[in-house]
């Protein structure tokens, strides 16, 4: 069954998929979004202080762009091995008590979700029909324990899937 989030404690914790420009600007103010590059260079010394979600969560513009300037095996790649180190080091870094977030516009349209699976795809340019397995590939195949995060405050919601926020996934390992 999946999973849905309605309450706004999940910025605080766990790594985040986020395309909702109104959820993302009551997190943080745009200059404090950083990029995938300054995150990268993060990984040596991650700060003490965070700018988003009252100093629990940092937003990371740019992965989808990199997503679409690899080829599918070296997005594949990429992702399992260079961000995935790097997410864990986040996780680790603040005990699991910060959140990650990245900042993906086009991921309204580009993310989708095998029902009977529960498997989460990326719609890659280089990744055949189904796409990249972005859900396996972050979530270390744990992609039953991610939550559809939903925009209580768009009075326009019906919560059948089409308004979800984003995906949240609580831990990684």
């Amino acid at each position: 069954m999946v999973k849905t989030r309605f309450n706004q404690g999940w910025p605080r914790r766990g790594i985040a998929l986020l395309w909702d420009a109104d959820i993302l600007a009551g997190l943080n103010a745009p200059d404090e979004v950083v990029s995938l590059r300054q995150f990268f260079a993060m990984t040596d010394d991650w700060p003490d202080d965070l700018p988003a979600a009252d100093g629990d969560a940092l937003v990371v513009a740019g992965l989808e762009g990199c997503l679409d300037v690899l080829a599918g095996e070296d997005a594949r790649g990429w992702l399992e091995t260079d961000l995935k180190e790097a997410l864990l080091s986040f996780q680790d870094f603040y005990q699991g008590q910060a959140g990650l977030i990245f900042w993906m516009p086009s991921g309204r349209n580009r993310i989708s979700m095998k029902g009977a699976s529960e498997a989460y795809y990326w719609r890659h340019r280089h990744s055949g029909t189904e796409g990249l397995p972005i859900g396996r590939l972050l979530f270390s195949g744990a992609e039953n324990e991610a939550e559809r995060l939903l925009n209580t405050d768009d009075p326009h919601a019906d919560y059948d899937g089409k308004h979800w926020a984003g995906l949240h996934h609580p831990r990684i390992s």
